[in-house]
């Protein structure tokens, strides 16, 4: 049984609460008021305000040159729109790597003047610092290891993480301290499963969930970029992707339609007209 209800609104003490009683978590990206708003009103969990946008709106090649600013832009709009569920957003590259003052900062404008719930950050080690000085000034905080994007010239790609035992090990000792510092939450990308698992269990005792894209079913939860599970990105076609429509054909279908009504007169038609 669920441990809310749709018109409830979910906290950050709701994500623990369904990790511990074993209550799927459901997650999806969203950069806009309209398209967020119908995700909130289907009954999502979370919202990820990511700095994915930086592909998906902006088009991009990386994550890398989206902009704290551009991302509390983006994050207005999703807050506005969600009546149920809780509001994640992304520190873009650049916002708390120079010192964990400058990530407090950013933080809190995050926060203060996005409206979003919680913020999350890429990496293990490195960040701890920056992560336990968010917490302690009232920022809850989701971490993200496995793949992350904004590493992607460090890492040469895209590539499966965390395939070597050295780098596996690295990755459990990395969730077990994001979760011992106060994560409510932590996303695991393009891991293997059996990994996935583990950490999902050394992580329990602590009360933080964890969050699978590309890592299987062993996760608390699960999170995909909204316009790739809707079909809106065509060319995008991972292993871990599964699409439940396919709305590029459909938009493009509509789109020629309503060229054709126009050049050939019959929109607006007389009722259409005033």
């Amino acid at each position: 049984m669920s441990v809310h209800t749709q018109s409830s609104r979910v906290t950050t003490a709701t994500i623990r609460q369904m990790a511990a009683t074993g209550d799927k978590i459901t997650m999806l990206t969203s950069y806009d008021f309209t398209l967020a708003s119908l995700v909130d009103e289907a009954g999502i969990d979370m919202f990820l305000v990511g700095d994915s946008a930086s592909n998906v709106v902006c088009g991009n090649a990386t994550t890398l040159p989206i902009t704290l600013d551009e991302m509390i832009f983006l994050t207005k709009g999703v807050v506005r729109a969600a009546k149920h569920a809780l509001v994640v957003s992304d520190m873009p590259f650049g916002s708390y790597q120079v010192s964990e003052e400058q990530a407090v900062a950013s933080a809190i404008r995050m926060l203060k003047e996005s409206g979003c719930d919680a913020v999350k950050l890429e990496g293990g080690a490195s960040v701890l610092p920056a992560v336990r000085h968010m917490i302690e000034a009232g920022v809850p905080v989701m971490g993200h290891i496995g793949l992350t994007p904004q590493s992607v010239h460090q890492f040469g790609g895209y590539g499966l993480r965390a395939k070597e035992q050295a780098e596996a090990d690295q990755l459990i000792a990395d969730a077990i301290e994001l979760a011992k510092a106060g994560c409510f939450s932590i996303v695991m990308e393009k891991i293997p499963a059996a990994l996935a698992a583990k950490v999902t269990e050394a992580v329990a005792p602590y009360h933080c969930a964890t969050i699978g894209i590309g890592a299987g079913n062993g996760t608390n939860g699960q999170v995909l970029v909204l316009h790739d599970m809707l079909g809106l990105n065509m060319s995008f076609k991972p292993k871990f992707l599964r699409r439940f429509a396919e709305l590029g054909e459909a938009v493009k279908t509509a789109v020629g339609d309503y060229i054709t009504a126009v050049k050939e007169g019959s929109f607006p038609n007389e009722s259409e007209s005033f």
